[in-house]
């Protein structure tokens, strides 16, 4: 039994979180990991056959007609309206998460024996003032940023008490309190 599947063997529904990078080539990318056959495999379907203008959901590929495993939905946060942050999106982003993804797998994060059964949902940011002299850092951040969003889903972290515990407050890269 690996720590993505219960007990009795099924794979369990894991939420992990990465962000990684700053300023326009920063990544943001949530996870929502489960059993296809599961109710993540079902909002899998729904939010690929439910697109919306901007927000076109799309499978994550190594490479073309060479999807990563676990299947992976490409799930847009920033609407994509401009080509060139639509190219950075399909192109650069989909790159890192693919890569993220399989490094999962290739570290044992997600067991390969998992990864064929189950499907991930990668929600990811984008920042629209990205340009193509950023493509190479949005692939970097985004790889690492959906390592870490797994590897923060597999291991349940971080608990409340870890929350509490910690003394950098509340922030984030577009708010600090006064």
């Amino acid at each position: 039994m690996s720590a993505t599947e219960s007990s009795s063997g099924q794979i369990l529904t894991l939420i992990g979180e990465g962000f990684e990078g700053s300023g326009s080539s920063a990544a943001h990318v949530k996870v929502v990991f489960g059993d296809r056959n599961g109710p993540v495999g079902a909002a899998w379907v729904l939010a690929l056959a439910t697109p919306t203008a901007g927000h076109a959901p799309f499978l994550v590929v190594a490479r073309p007609g060479l999807p990563v495993k676990p299947l992976t939905l490409f799930v847009t946060t920033a609407t994509t309206t401009e080509p060139e942050h639509s190219r950075l999106t399909w192109g650069a982003a989909q790159a890192g998460v693919a890569t993220g993804v399989m490094d999962a797998v290739s570290t044992g994060t997600i067991p390969a024996s998992v990864a064929d059964a189950a499907v991930a949902i990668a929600s990811v940011w984008v920042d629209p003032a990205a340009t193509s002299a950023h493509q190479d850092a949005v692939f970097v951040n985004n790889r690492v940023a959906t390592l870490a969003a797994l590897r923060s889903a597999v291991s349940g972290g971080p608990t409340a008490q870890q929350v509490l515990d910690d003394d950098e407050g509340i922030w984030n890269p577009f708010f600090t309190p006064s």
